[in-house]
């Protein structure tokens, strides 16, 4: 790993969407230093949607140099990231990370916290898929 730990990035339509989600997993994964979360969500008016630009810069925000996880919610949040990585146009090593938007956040920012690469961390997120409530 180079730098510190692995960045989250979490992408929403909605900025309290995603600043609820960001404070929420960071209060799960606290218990020692807590890695990197920004929220990206909205539009640069306060409206709902995606922006690129704040995608961008909570990306470069987060960035430690180990990697940044991106995880978004809905249809053209995860369309912005991927034109974003398409265009390298996020810091290196940003990953657009397959996961359910809050079980997902909160794994992947524990398994940072805990120092994780990134494709731990991606991997943890990913797995959040597999729990069930019933």
């Amino acid at each position: 790993m180079s730098g510190g730990p692995v960045g989250i990035v979490l992408v929403s339509h909605s900025a309290q969407v995603a600043e609820s989600v960001a404070e929420l997993a960071a209060g799960l994964a606290a218990g020692g230093a807590v890695a990197p979360v920004a929220a990206a969500g909205g539009t640069a008016d306060g409206g709902l949607g995606t922006s690129a630009e704040r995608i961008a810069a909570a990306a470069r925000e987060v960035d430690r140099g180990a990697g940044v996880a991106l995880i978004a919610d809905l249809g053209s949040a995860v369309l912005t990231v991927k034109a974003l990585l398409a265009d390298d146009e996020l810091p290196p090593r940003s990953r657009l990370v397959d996961a359910p938007f809050v079980e997902g956040a909160v794994a992947a920012l524990v398994a940072a916290s805990s120092g994780a690469p990134l494709d731990a961390v991606a991997a943890a997120a990913q797995e959040a898929y597999d729990y069930r409530k019933g």
